[in-house]
This record gives structure tokens, sequence and C-alpha cells, in this order.
């Protein structure tokens, strides 16, 4: 059988692997591998007998990663845990947990589940970061978890920060986390790897925001839509660490799963402050600390290996990307994103002109609240105000960053004018807590992501920026730079191997027992593109734990068309444009759908890491552009533009997971679709990962 058929569970490696430590040696020839892929090759557990085959991208396979992360979300992983029937965590050096999503809230509920997450992670020996030590991705790049050539995963979207230290971060989902807690391991598809070669040098008052801005407007039809992306060329040596990981992290927004950076003298040298720094502050305090000043994960002697091992682990020569693109990094001015879509960008120097009226402003955010980012803000508020009817909130992405910050002056400055302080945390970036936009507000944020209704309410406006252009619109009152840079169409290339694959190799594939041969239901239509998982699944209901499957249902779609859960009915095949399901990894975006009624959905493509969701829960989830493209060719009348359309021209579509095919009423040839693996088929006919980890500690448990 396939692997992922076992995925090794109850056999997983140590997990906290450094100091070299690696997979079962690969039989057979070895291909030509690129980073991503030699990363995953160090992660994958080892076949039933033993052995390991070499890694390509696409394939399903079971890794075993060095870390797993979860923040607030922690409570949430717990109940599936202990309804895996888990008695003990398998490895607790393998887990990390680290409160900062919502750490302003002070009511009896929300301290009673930190204190709950605190008492677990103590009864299990695992790593606990309590609130205020600020946000987990921060956390995990300062305290040496994610660390050069690790594969780390944590359930948040933004995992891929990890990358811009030469670490292959991706984010999991709830259910992956507790299988992972339960076993050591979970299952990957290795993604396509795109190269994206950055050459030249950024000019002054230019930023990595803005380059992660630029990629995101420039390429903004699913170019990279679920690969790896690695960064290379010869303007990487010119961008800070703290550069890197902007890029890194907002390669999520892109449409990417990774987003990886090599590792060299900048890369190095940085590791070695923080190993400086931890030397003269001491352990952390946490329940993986042995006797010593530094952790063995980050210490001196890790740091030498990982300075050897960077040749070994370049791309090699002759290896395979699926998509190349080049940017010009002296070509790039400082954009803005928006309103309300990350992929809308725009020059400030054109977004100054129509002078756009703020009533917020942002440095807060994994992204961008780093101690050079609070440095080039302070650097443009010092001594001056802001503006009158103008509120600007700050927050340090850890309380070293703030203490740093505090040192230097910069978090005085800052303050001085008129900045009002957060607690180091996500905040206001995932709409909770003090300063979130109101009805009709206009906000300008230093964060990743501005999806309508995700920092407040849903009809406000907001837009992204670096810190500079965020610190001068509150000065100014009005969206605008620190100066003018002058009109530059950014100089790049896009070359791609893609085609369309949605119907590639379709045709009679085995079906795995349990997993259905037909699905047949009543198309309803959401033909927008881009719905993200805050349009789903509002992020003011993600951290509630008490919501029962029918309440999820009743909120379906909320933020993107209220009226749905009305409109839908048991067994509906929800029928979506392009990228659907971009944005959080919350897996409750593909359990609120099954729980209104959608049997399946049918789409243009889908985020990876939602379609992960999706199977992990048992719903699935299709991606056919030929049948989009039919379905909407036919919607051509006005009453048809509505957000979400039942049907008007077809009965029901059905679904022959036998043949791979779709087909619909009054059209006289099927429209094919990529078949489900086997990995996938089996997670769906058991009804999800939550019961194949229970089966097979069970199966473990009796051997």
């Amino acid at each position: 059988r396939m692997v992922g058929t076992r995925l090794a569970m109850g056999g997983a490696m140590g997990g906290a692997r450094w100091l070299g430590s690696v997979a079962a040696r690969p039989t057979g020839v070895r291909p030509p591998q690129n980073l991503v892929e030699k990363i995953v090759q160090r992660h994958v557990v080892p076949a039933a007998d033993g052995t390991v085959g070499w890694i390509r991208a696409g394939q399903a396979v079971a890794i075993s990663p060095s870390y797993v992360m979860t923040h607030d979300n922690t409570a949430a992983v717990m109940i599936k845990f202990k309804g895996l029937g888990a008695a003990k965590i398998a490895n607790p050096s393998q887990v990390v947990f680290t409160l900062d999503h919502n750490v302003q809230d002070k009511s009896d509920g929300n301290l009673k589940k930190y204190g709950d997450i605190e008492a677990f992670g103590k009864v299990h020996g695992v790593d606990f970061y309590p609130a205020g030590r600020g946000i987990g991705h921060q956390v995990l790049c300062e305290e040496g978890y994610a660390y050069p050539y690790r594969m780390v995963v944590a359930s948040d979207s933004h995992s891929n920060m990890y990358g811009g230290l030469g670490c292959l971060g991706t984010p999991v989902v709830r259910t992956d986390a507790a299988g992972i807690w339960a076993t050591g391991s979970t299952w990957w598809q290795v993604p396509k790897v795109a190269k994206v070669e950055l050459n030249g040098k950024l000019e002054p008052g230019v930023t990595g925001k803005d380059v992660i801005i630029t990629l995101c407007g420039l390429l903004n039809s699913d170019e990279v839509l679920n690969h790896a992306v690695e960064f290379c060329g010869t303007g990487v040596v010119s961008l800070s660490v703290d550069e890197r990981l902007t890029i890194a992290n907002m390669s999520t927004e892109w449409g990417a799963l990774a987003g990886v950076f090599p590792v060299d003298d900048v890369t190095l040298s940085w590791l070695d402050a923080r190993l400086k720094r931890i030397t003269k502050r001491g352990l952390a305090g946490v329940a993986s600390d042995q006797p010593g000043t530094v952790p063995l994960r980050c210490n001196a002697a890790q740091l030498a290996l990982t300075a050897l091992e960077t040749a070994e682990m370049q791309p090699d020569a002759d290896c395979h990307y699926d998509t190349t693109v080049t940017l010009d990094l002296s070509t790039v001015r400082p954009h803005v994103s928006g309103p309300n879509d990350v992929k809308l960008a725009t020059s400030v120097d054109n977004v100054a002109l129509d002078r756009i009226e703020i009533h917020k402003a942002y440095l807060v955010s994994c992204v961008n609240s780093r101690q050079e980012d609070l440095a080039a803000a302070a650097d443009i508020v010092r001594g001056k105000r802001v503006a009158d009817g103008v509120e600007f909130y700050v927050a340090a992405a850890s309380s070293e960053v703030q203490e740093q910050s505090e040192e230097d002056g910069n978090w005085q400055a800052l303050l001085a004018a008129g900045a009002i302080p957060l607690p180091p945390g996500c905040g206001p970036c995932i709409g909770l807590g003090k300063g979130i936009l109101e009805d009709n507000e206009v906000g300008i944020s230093a964060t990743n992501r501005n999806f309508t209704g995700r920092m407040g309410a849903k009809s406000a406006k907001a837009y992204l920026a670096s810190p500079t252009v965020v610190a001068a619109s509150a000065l100014a009152g009005y969206i605008t730079g620190p100066r003018t840079y002058g009109e530059m169409a950014p100089a790049f290339t896009h070359t791609s191997s893609n085609v369309d694959e949605s119907g590639a190799d379709s045709g009679t594939l085995p079906l795995v027992g349990g997993f259905p041969e037909v699905i047949t239901g009543r198309p309803i239509i959401c033909r927008a593109d881009n719905i993200n998982t805050d349009g789903i699944y509002p992020g003011k209901y993600t951290y509630r734990d008490d919501m029962s499957p029918a309440e999820m249902g009743a909120v379906a779609m909320e933020n993107f068309d209220g009226e749905f859960p009305q409109l839908v009915n048991q067994g509906d095949i929800l029928v979506a444009g392009f990228n659907f399901g971009t944005g959080s990894s919350r897996e409750q975006a593909a359990t609120a759908l099954k729980a209104a009624g959608i049997a399946a959905v049918i789409c243009g493509s889908a985020n990876q890491t939602y379609k992960r969701n999706a199977v992990n829960n048992g719903l699935i989830v299709i991606e056919c552009p030929s049948v989009l493209k039919a379905i909407l060719s036919l919607l051509t009348d006005p009453s048809h533009d509505s957000l979400t359309l039942v049907s008007p021209f077809t009965a029901e579509l059905r679904i022959d997971f036998v043949s791979s095919t779709i087909h619909m009423d009054g059209i006289d040839h099927p429209f094919p679709f990529r078949p489900f693996d086997q990995v996938c088929q089996e997670l769906i006919a058991i009804g999800g990962l939550e019961a194949w980890v229970g089966v097979e500690l069970e199966r473990t448990a009796s051997a």
C-alpha cells in the first residue's frame, strides 16, 4: 500500500531533530533535488521495513517535523487530542505552546482557557510560553526552534515565516497538530517548488514589505498557488534577516505553502547574535531546558554544524522548478495593498495623490513588528505628533523586541508621538481586543492580511503597507509615504512549466473501500475568486471552542454573504471561483461548510492548506476549471450577479469518482478532474484524520 495509508503512526522518529540527526538513508540513485526537497528528505518517516525513498515534489509522504507549535488554538487541539484516546504526547520535546492571539482579553473565561493550556503543557512536559512573551512565530525564531534545514510546522497559516532563516515552515491544522502530539508524525504532500530570483539591491526607504506586496500585486493569478517558494539571487545578501522573515511570512498571502531563503553569512550572523543574547539572558524556563545557558537546539555546536551543512544543502544544479520568477530589487518602489485585497497593489506615490483619510494606523503583527520595523517607524515620527483624529497602535512582535526597542529609545519615540501601546501579540490583526476597525472606518496597517471584516467591521476598509508608510500616514492623517519615490515599473520575468492539470491523469482509479463512487447534488454558486477563510468563517468565532456544528453552519460565509446559510440545502454542491479558501489555516472554514450542508466543493483552484483542512475533516474539494468556466458562461442575466446563487439552469451536478469526471444536466460531455490519491481517499472514507489517528492508536496499542 502507499506510504500514506499507514503514516507510520506510532513509529515516528524523535521529532525534535538537531545536530545533524536525519531520517534513514534513502535507497537507490539520488535524483537532483532542490532545497525544499532536501529539507523534507530529512524529516520523512521510514516505511515499516525501515526504508525511505528519495523525495520529489508531488509525493504524499509521512513526515516527522522537528517541532509543532500551537497558540491560543491549543485549547481546541487539546479537545481533539483527548478525543483520539491518546494518553500522552508521543514526544513532548517536539511540541511548543505559545499564547499570542487574544492576549488583551482578561475575562475569566479566557484566563481559564490560558490556565488550562499551561496546566496541560506542564503535565505533558511541553515547552510553554505565556501571554506577553510574544507572537508564536517570532518566539520560535528567537528561541531557536525555527533553525536552518529543519521542518517546523504550526497550526497557523503564517508558519511560512520560518523560511527567513532557511527553515521549511509550513502550516498544519488543528487535527494535524493533535495527530502529531499523539504519534509524532503526520502526512504532507510535497508541493511544487517555485524559484524566485531576487537581484540588485533595494533603494533607500524601500523595504522587504514592499518586495512581497509588489510580488503579490504583479503575480496575482495563482502563479505560485500551493507552491513552496525558494528565494535566491544576488540580491538576497543585501536583505536583512528581518526583511527575509517579512517576505517569507507574506508568501502565505501570495498563495505559497512555504517561502524559504538560503542560509548565508547574514543568516549565520543573526543566529550568532541570538546565541550571544540567550547566553547573556539565560534559559527561558521551559520544560526542555537542560543544564547550561543555551538550549541544545541552538547552541554553538548546532551553529557550527549548520555552517558546515550549507554546501551540502544547496539546490542541485539540475534540480527542477515548476515556476521561475526574477525581480530586480532596484526597481521596487513602496506600495500599498487594498482596500481589503492583498493582491491589489498600488504605488504609494499614486495612493498619496488621492489623500485617503484614515482613522487608525497599525504597527503590529508577526510580519512587521520587529526591531528594524519599530526603528524605521520611530525615525519617521520622532519629534512629531500623530494627526488629530488618528489612533496609531503599536505592539512589538515579542517582549524581547520591545525590550531592545526601549534600549534603543525607539519605543519611547513612538509613544511620545502619540502611539498607543498594545501588549506583544496578534490583537487587531485578527480583529481581537482594543483598536479594531469600526463601521466605515479606514485603516492603514503593517500587518499581512486585510480581508473584509478581518480587522473589525465588514464596512471598514483596510490597507497594507510598510512600517514607514504606516508611520508617515499616521502623521499626515491620510495614506502617504515619508517622501515621494518616483514611478518605476518593477522589472520582473515569469516562466512556468505548469499547465492546467485539473484533468490530468483523469480516468479510472481504484477506490478505497468506503470512499464514494458518486456524489450528486444541487449546485449553489459563489462565483467570486479569492474567497478567503475569514469570509467563510469569521475570525471572531475562531477561538470560540463552545460552538456546536449547527451554530458553525449558521455563520458559514458570514463575511462573504450573510444570506448563504439560508440558501443552502443539505447535500448541495458549492461551486466557487479560483484560489478558494485562501488565508488563515482555521479548519472551521471547512467544518462550517460541512455543517451548513455542503456535500462537496468544486472550484477553479483551491488553497492547499484549505484542501488539507477539508480532507482532514471529511469534506471533498475538487479543482476543475473547465466545469467552473462552463457554469459561469451560462450566468448571463443580471439577476445572476448575486454573491450566492442557487443554480438557475441545472437541477444537479454528478461527480463520478470512478472515472474522475463531473456531469451537468443539459451538457453532453463530462468534465475531467485529477483523481483523488489513495491517501486522501482513505482519510475521506474513514471520516477524516481524527478518526484515522484513533484507529492507528488502537492498532499500535494492541500490537
